[in-house]
């Protein structure tokens, strides 16, 4: 059963056409991964999905439910969650406060978010670091701070946005741990990622966006394969 619907989204920002008639879904469960080169349209279709954009045509729908239009607040209290390219923390917080503040979009006060945030704090492998302000951690666990604070609003859909950028291979391999995790917690994942190490390993299915338009849709060995999706961000150094 499909999560998350995206039928003919088109978003332009003057004469640009940032997206065009953008079509995909995203089934409960699964990793759907979203490739393409820098400005192929990728972060725009997330702003779009989580109400930071509206699209000038096109609609979105989220469990059944249309979102198109919602503000980021509605769409992340009706179940959706992001994380951001540059991490966006509350750099005078705690690690723990900084969670908190997720964590009460579904709890009413911070006493009954506590227990929460604990255990999610345990998840990220942050619990040790709960008191460090968010500005002292090393790029690697800002990235686990923004996915920590993502989880604390207890979605359904988590989108990452190059999640894993900047990060060293032995990081990497451990954020890839901490994503296959959160999937097996029940939680849907739709990534934006340039690391095709990560993407190859964990995605069900993956897009590829190039000018705002998707030039493919398959498994991953079948979209490396592809000889548009070679032409356009690969490159035969990849495939070979």
């Amino acid at each position: 059963m499909e999560l998350l619907e995206v039928k003919n989204v088109t978003k332009r920002f003057g004469g640009l056409v940032a997206l065009n008639s953008v079509n995909l879904a995203i089934k409960r469960g699964e990793i759907l991964g979203l490739i393409g080169p820098n400005g192929a349209g990728k972060t725009t279709l997330f702003n779009c999905i989580t109400g930071f954009y509206r699209p000038e045509s096109g609609d979105i729908f989220f469990a059944e439910g249309k979102i198109t239009g919602l503000t980021p607040h509605e769409v992340a209290t009706m179940g959706i969650a992001r994380t951001f390219q540059v991490v966006r923390a509350f750099h005078s917080m705690t690690v723990h406060d900084s969670v908190t503040t997720g964590a009460l979009c579904r709890a009413k006060d911070i006493a009954e978010a506590k227990p929460k945030v604990m255990k999610i704090l345990e998840f990220s492998g942050l619990v040790k670091k709960k008191d460090i302000p968010a500005r002292s951690l090393t790029i690697v666990d800002r990235k686990r701070l923004g996915l920590a604070s993502a989880l604390a609003t207890e979605p359904k859909l988590l989108l990452l946005d190059e999640v894993v950028a900047g990060l060293n291979p032995v990081e990497v391999e451990e954020v890839i741990g901490l994503l296959r995790r959160i999937r097996q917690s029940g939680v849907t994942l739709f990534v934006v990622e340039h690391v095709m190490r990560l993407i190859m390993s964990i995605a069900d299915r993956i897009i590829v966006l190039h000018h705002g338009e998707k030039i493919a849709e398959g498994k991953p060995v079948e979209v490396t394969e592809n000889k548009k999706v070679i032409e356009a961000y690969l490159g035969e150094r990849y495939v070979a």
